[in-house]
């Protein structure tokens, strides 16, 4: 199964106490960087949709240098079931077949995963 994004921490304030905020790098291709980017600027409905139906928002995808940086907040309770609905989703899975050619695994990288999950080393509430 394709897993999503890896964890940073739960954060700890009450207000956000349910809340997690999860972080990871990939490489982007520069010969696929104009694709990734047209692509993303017209992000399809159908995608964005199953993010929000598995509890995920605020997720931002950042470039620079030929690395894309992922962070997002993720506010239900059983994670790996949410992102399996979220692997699970033909929309999704199509989307992918366009997206995943234009990214590159860091070593880091989980064995069969483009994503590698980001540390946290500082955090301000």
């Amino acid at each position: 199964m394709k897993q999503i994004l890896h964890p940073v921490r739960p954060l700890t304030s009450d207000l956000w106490s349910k809340m997690q905020r999860f972080a990871a790098v990939v490489r982007l291709r520069p010969e696929k960087e104009s694709e990734y980017r047209a692509l993303h600027a017209a992000a399809w409905p159908g995608v964005l949709a199953a993010l929000k139906r598995a509890n995920i928002g605020n997720y931002s995808i950042f470039v620079r240098d030929g690395l894309l940086f992922s962070y997002l907040e993720y506010t239900g309770t059983d994670y790996p079931a949410d992102t399996a609905l979220i692997a699970a989703d033909p929309v999704t899975r199509e989307w992918w077949t366009l997206t995943d050619p234009c990214q590159q695994p860091l070593d880091s990288a989980d064995e069969g995963q483009l994503w590698a999950p980001a540390e946290e080393v500082f955090h301000l509430d």
